[in-house]
């Protein structure tokens, strides 16, 4: 196993060539893995496997990256759980996990195994998708045959056919479980395909279609739009993979210093010298995201250190622009799902 502490840099695309366990140490802000941002990775192990991507959108990130050689291990039917995704990151939440905290916190020289193996017994307790461990074994060998066979224009059916050799109903279990059908995940599946490679390659809009099993290029420029809200050449524009603009750090870096004072749409919009209307389409374009959404997390992530620091929550709503305490203990809930109170008593405790 390599261990690794470093500083990302902002908006940099980091490709993962081994199964990676990241733990960010220290940051504000998102990060991207997939084409899908986060905002809630803290206290968190996040898993990676082969082929995925992370992006940090800000330049304040310190992380620890644990990059494991053995391979073998991640065919364990119990171990894919943290890498092989669904819907939404493999994480484990090192709030709730002490064993967890003993490796990633420490840095100790335990066997790779070991962390391993105390990672996924925290994610089958924590058990994302209230399933029984037989249940999670049809979903993600779902979840494998659809990324082996997403090219191959498989039906519905011939999909639920392939996974329906245990007696179970794969298709119900799925919808119960997760909330998706399958024809659902071998879309999303196929959406993400198409995404990396407009995004990495230089192949042709043609040749990616083909590729990916659509009909031709002109459906499959119409699906791309239709669940994007953009072209296939929009996408790739956007994404600027190779020359890495300037957008994504200007708005972030204006994020950081104003925040605080300022909350109209209009003075980001002055200050990057854009209408409201085509800043908004830059941010959602280029961030997945809206510009109210990342000043609503910039004054969470706030408070959340002003909290930390001991604060008092007078102080931090005054410090924040709110006219009273109690507008910004409802602001606060409302976003995090928690109160002030109770988010400084689980911290301490």
């Amino acid at each position: 196993m390599h261990v690794k502490k470093t500083k990302p840099e902002i908006n940099k695309v980091y490709q993962i060539k081994k199964h990676t366990l990241i733990h960010i140490l220290s940051g504000t802000g998102g990060i991207q893995v997939d084409f899908k941002n986060y905002f809630d990775w803290q206290e968190k192990g996040i898993f990676l496997e082969y082929g995925q991507y992370i992006k940090f959108l800000s330049d304040d990130f310190v992380i620890r990256k644990y990059e494991f050689h053995d391979e073998d291990q991640f065919y364990n039917n119990e171990v894919r759980v943290l890498f092989k995704h669904l819907i939404s990151l493999g994480y484990i939440n090192l709030e709730e996990c002490n064993e967890c905290k003993s490796f990633l916190y420490e840095q100790t020289s335990e066997e790779p195994k070991s962390i391993i193996d105390v990672s996924s017994k925290q994610w089958y307790w924590q058990n994302p998708f209230k399933a029984n461990k037989e249940e999670y074994q049809i979903i993600f060998d779902t979840k494998e045959i659809i990324d082996r066979e997403f090219s191959n224009s498989l039906t519905t059916k011939d999909l639920v056919d392939l996974i329906n050799q245990r007696g179970y109903n794969a298709q119900s279990l799925i919808k119960d479980k997760i909330g998706l059908s399958v024809k659902n995940l071998m879309s999303s599946k196929r959406l993400i395909e198409s995404k990396r490679e407009i995004a990495f390659t230089d192949k042709t809009v043609q040749e990616i279609s083909y590729e990916l099993g659509y009909k031709d290029d002109a459906y499959f420029n119409r699906v791309f739009k239709n669940t994007t809200g953009q072209t296939p050449k929009q996408f790739r524009d956007n994404f600027d993979f190779k020359n890495r603009d300037l957008f994504t750090q200007d708005i972030v870096a204006l994020l950081k210093e104003h925040h605080t004072q300022e909350r109209s749409l209009e003075f980001y919009a002055d200050k990057m010298n854009l209408s409201i209307k085509t800043l908004g389409k830059k941010v959602q374009a280029k961030m997945n995201t809206s510009l109210g959404q990342l000043i609503r997390l910039e004054l969470i992530n706030t408070a959340k250190l002003m909290l930390i620091e001991g604060e008092s929550i007078t102080q931090i709503s005054r410090n924040l622009g709110f006219e009273e305490p109690n507008h910004f203990s409802s602001f606060f809930k409302h976003y995090s799902g928690i109160t002030p109170t109770e988010f400084k008593t689980k911290k301490h405790n």
